[in-house]
C-alpha cells in the first residue's frame, strides 16, 4: 500500500456502504481486488484466478465483515488494518472451494451483489455457489460514496492536476514538426512520471486528421507544421487518485481563420458549462450549456461523445456529465468538463479540466492557459 487512508476513514466508508446496502435492499456486497476494495480498505492489488473477496453485509445483517483470500496471498495484506476495520481474514487453499466458503460466511442471504468490474470466472462461481439469490452490480451501491469525494481525495485529485499541468507547461520541450506521435508521446510518458505520477495511464497525440478521432494513442505519422495537436494525458499518482487533462496546440505556426474561429466557439463552450457547474444544477444541465453553444454555431454534428466523466480512484467514474443524466450535483463531486469539436479528414480540438463542485459553485482542478496554444 502506499499514501495510506486513515483507518477511522475507511471504518466510516465500510459502514456507510453498509448503510447504502441496506437501504437498496441487498444483503451482501462481494468485492474483488479493484478500486472498490481499495475505497473501503486501502489494499491495492488485482484480481487473480484464486479467489479474494471482501464481503461486505447489509447494515443489520448478521454475519460480520470478512475478508477470503488464497494462503498464499495473506502475507500481502499485513498493512491492511483489518482488525481496526473488524474484518475476519479467512484463509484457503488449493484444492479447497473458495465460493462455498463464501457461502458459509455470507449469512444465507436472499439478494446480494457484487463489484461491477468482478472478473467472470469469480461472478459465476457465486452464482454457482449461491444458486437460488439473485446477483445485481454492486456499482449502485458504492456510487453515493464514491461520487462524493470527502476533503482528503479533493486534495488528492488537486495534486494530480497540479502534476498533470506541469507535462503540459513542458510540451515545448517535445512537440514539433518532424518527429513522430509515439516519439512525443514517449518522451510525454517520462514527464507524466518524473512529474510525479505512478504511471501513465494513456497519452493520446493526435496531430492533424488524427485529432478528429477522440480516443486515438499515437502513431507513426510525422507531424507537420501547421498541425493542430489535441493532446489527452494523464494517470494515477501514487495514492491512487487520477489526473486528465487535454489541451490543443498548433505546431509550426498560427493556425488559419477556420481553425482559430473554431476553437473560439470550443473555448467558450467549456468556460460555460465551467459557469454552470453548482449544487442543484443537473448533469445534463452541465452538459448542455456546452452542447448547445456548440450547436449554434453548426457544430452539433462534430461534437460526438459526452462533456465529462466522475474521477477518483478511476479515470471514468461516476457521475457522467451526459444528456438526459438527472442526477443533480452536489457538494464533493469531481468531474471532467471536456467538450471537443472534430471535423473528420481534416483536424479536431479538445479542452479539459477537471472540476469539483464546491459549496456554491466549482473549483477547476487544472489551471494551464486553454487557449489555442502556438508552439
Amino acid at each position: 500500500m502506499t499514501d495510506a487512508v486513515p483507518t477511522e476513514l475507511l471504518a466510516d466508508r465500510l459502514r456507510r456502504a453498509g448503510e447504502h446496502a441496506a437501504e437498496q435492499g441487498t444483503d451482501v456486497l462481494f468485492l474483488t481486488p479493484g478500486t472498490d476494495l481499495r475505497y473501503l480498505t486501502g489494499f491495492d492489488g488485482s484480481s487473480h484466478e484464486r479467489l479474494t473477496c471482501l464481503i461486505v453485509p447489509a447494515a443489520g445483517h448478521r454475519a460480520p465483515p470478512a475478508l477470503v483470500v488464497p494462503s498464499l496471498e495473506a502475507p500481502g495484506f499485513a498493512g491492511v488494518p483489518l482488525e481496526a476495520l473488524g474484518i475476519d481474514l479467512v484463509t484457503w487453499t488449493d484444492g479447497e472451494d473458495p465460493y462455498l466458503l463464501v457461502s458459509d460466511l455470507a449469512g444465507g442471504p436472499t439478494r446480494m451483489s457484487v463489484d461491477d468490474d468482478m472478473p467472470a470466472r469469480h461472478v459465476l462461481g457465486l452464482r454457482h455457489a449461491f444458486p437460488d439469490v439473485p446477483q445485481y452490480l454492486g456499482g449502485t451501491v458504492l456510487r453515493e460514496l464514491r461520487m462524493r469525494k470527502d476533503p482528503a481525495e479533493i486534495d488528492r485529485l488537486r495534486e494530480a492536476g497540479a502534476a498533470i499541468d506541469r507535462v503540459h507547461r513542458r510540451m515545448g520541450e517535445f512537440l514539433r514538426p518532424g518527429r513522430t506521435e509515439a516519439e512525443v508521446g514517449a518522451d510525454i510518458t517520462a514527464a507524466i512520471i518524473a512529474e510525479g505520477h505512478a504511471e501513465a495511464a494513456f497519452v493520446i497525440v493526435g496531430s492533424g486528421p488524427n485529432g478528429a478521432s477522440p480516443h486515438h494513442d499515437v502513431s507513426d505519422r510525422v507531424i507537420e507544421a501547421g498541425d493542430v495537436v489535441v493532446i489527452d494525458i494523464g494517470g494515477p499518482l501514487p495514492g491512487g487518485y487520477n489526473s486528465d487533462c487535454t489541451r490543443t496546440y498548433a505546431v509550426g505556426g498560427e493556425p488559419g481563420p477556420d481553425v482559430k474561429e473554431t476553437y473560439a466557439v470550443l473555448q467558450e463552450a467549456q468556460e460555460r458549462a465551467v459557469a454552470a457547474v453548482r449544487p442543484g444544477a443537473t448533469a445534463a444541465d452541465i452538459d448542455a450549456a456546452a452542447r448547445e453553444h456548440i450547436a449554434a454555431a453548426g457544430h452539433g454534428e462534430h461534437f460526438i461523445h459526452r462533456t465529462g466523466h466522475g474521477i477518483g480512484l478511476d479515470v471514468h467514474e461516476e457521475p457522467y456529465i451526459v444528456g438526459g443524466n438527472d442526477l443533480v450535483l452536489t457538494e464533493g463531486m469531481t468531474f471532467s468538463i471536456e467538450p471537443g469539436i472534430y471535423q473528420a479528414g481534416r483536424w479536431g480540438a479538445r479542452i479539459e479540466d477537471i472540476v469539483v463542485v464546491t459549496a456554491d459553485g466549482v473549483e477547476r482542478l487544472n489551471t494551464t492557459a486553454r487557449d489555442l496554444v502556438v508552439l
